[in-house]
């Protein structure tokens, strides 16, 4: 499989992730050996979703 970031090469890796809060300790993903960009299914379903955007907060008035 190739990066969709930058066209390398990616390879199945195994990863820890000790904060989890699944239960699950280790998991399978995918890593580019050029730029790093990992990739596993809960990243992948992530990017699926639509972006919904986030209102701006107003700015209080700085004291002069």
């Amino acid at each position: 499989m190739r990066c969709p970031r930058c066209k390398g090469l990616m390879v199945r890796e195994r990863f820890q992730d000790i904060g989890d809060d699944t239960g699950q300790i280790y998991f399978e993903g995918l890593r580019c050996l050029v730029c790093g960009e990992i990739l596993d299914p809960v990243i992948v379903a992530n990017r699926k979703q639509p972006v919904t955007p986030r209102r701006r907060r107003r700015l209080l008035p700085t004291a002069a």
